[in-house]
């Protein structure tokens, strides 16, 4: 007989996790035993949170009267504060009543997909894809339709397959989710691709879900918000947060931005999941963003970056089988290597575990980034040191050729 305890919802056994955090538990835990690990799986700066922000944090706590609740969609200074944002770099007409905070963008992109899915609707998703996306709408007995993104060599990169997102749109399609600077792959999709997109979007009468967490991260190209459009009210949901901009993961921080009316009903919603995002960090974040000081060290740290990623690719540049193409945003390089996972007889994810064991290198399969097209890439993460990077390379190179050798 079956323990009550054990009657679960019937998708619960169908849920993934996300595998970026079970690899820097595996780091960690081989860094316990005493190995050397270099670690470019990680997701997020590498350089702590700005001084004058966590200064703040701190006046806040001291001051004992953001110790409490907040308003469920955020307080009035930092809605305000986003708008300004969004106003001032992307020519938007934001009003601050339109803006919900969240913790963490996750938090953004579920309540978003929870205030518009029903069961059995469908949202399209390019993939490789972020993780939150289809599985969240797994919870909500939703269903995510993959579309692979077009990729056109080493010289061209990753590219939205606008003629397969059309195919893909059925009577139950609700939303298109877009993620621009997009993780895994690094593709910043052109101001051309983004009109695109919104064509269909208007022709379709479907929503877009737009995640720009990583719209200070851009290095080649130009890079057009969807919060641009004068009429993005009719289409757009639009997320971001301060985890990567200003090196807050931990702060869990994020905001939606919809026409007034959905506001008031994310709100409702939100009340009955989190009650209010974090009343301290809030008015930390409220410093983000209004401090000239902290644009600097965002400048700073995208130059970095931008080093950092050419140093990452030249280092790849050779390598039997590794097919790199120089990302244009976010914090990855995204290289194809199918020819060498046929050469060692190996997939992805033995390839690199395999790494792990022998290297103590962390890296992603591409299948941490569902559904399948990840299948033939590996993920690098550039945030991070030099001496990280040029370690981090040694060790690739050394488990290739090792791998290599074994098949001559």
């Amino acid at each position: 007989m079956t323990s009550p305890t054990l009657k679960f919802r019937s998708i619960i056994p169908y849920m993934r996790g996300e595998g970026g955090f079970a690899f820097i538990a595996r780091g960690r835990e081989l860094a316990s035993k005493g190995h050397h690990v270099v670690n470019l799986s990680i997701g997020q700066p590498d350089v702590p949170t700005p001084d004058n922000v966590i200064e703040s944090a701190v006046h806040w706590l001291r001051d004992k009267k953001y110790t409490a609740y907040t308003e469920t969609p955020g307080i009035p200074e930092l809605r305000q504060a986003v708008a300004d944002y969004l106003n001032e770099r992307y020519g938007s007409d934001v009003d601050w009543r339109e803006v919900v905070v969240t913790p963490g963008t996750k938090g953004a992109i579920f309540l978003s997909l929870a205030t518009y899915l029903d069961p059995g609707d469908e949202i399209i998703v390019p993939e490789p894809s972020y993780p939150a996306y289809p599985e969240g709408a797994k919870i909500l007995n939703a269903k995510a339709r993959f579309v692979p993104l077009r990729f056109e060599g080493s010289d061209k990169g990753f590219k939205l397959d606008m003629e397969a997102i059309e195919e893909a749109i059925t009577p139950k399609t609700k939303m298109i989710v877009v993620n621009n600077p997009h993780n895994p792959s690094g593709a910043v999709f052109t101001p051309r691709e983004i009109d695109e997109l919104v064509d269909i979007a208007r022709e379709h009468k479907i929503m877009i879900l737009a995640d720009e967490i990583y719209d200070n991260y851009v290095y080649d190209g130009s890079f057009k918000s969807l919060i641009s459009y004068p009429d993005w009210r009719e289409f757009l949901v639009y997320t971001n947060g301060f985890s990567k901009t200003f090196s807050m993961t931990g702060w869990r921080l994020g905001y939606i931005v919809v026409r007034r009316e959905v506001a008031e009903i994310l709100s409702k919603l939100a009340v009955n999941i989190w009650g209010c995002p974090t009343s301290f960090a809030q008015k930390a974040a409220v410093t983000a963003l209004k401090d000239p000081d902290t644009w600097k060290w965002v400048e700073k740290i995208s130059k970095r970056y931008a080093e950092m990623r050419t140093l990452l690719y030249n280092e790849l540049q050779g390598i039997e089988g590794v097919e790199a193409w120089k990302s244009r945003g976010a914090f990855y390089l995204f290289p194809r290597i199918s020819s060498l996972l046929n050469k060692v007889n190996m997939n992805v994810d033995e390839f690199v575990n395999y790494i792990i064991d022998n290297y103590y290198l962390i890296i992603l399969p591409g299948t941490a980034f569902p559904d399948t097209a990840g299948k033939d890439y590996v993920r690098f993460s550039f945030a991070t040191s030099r001496e990280a990077i040029l370690e981090g390379a040694k060790r690739f190179r050394e488990a290739v050729e090792d791998l290599l050798s074994k098949q001559s």
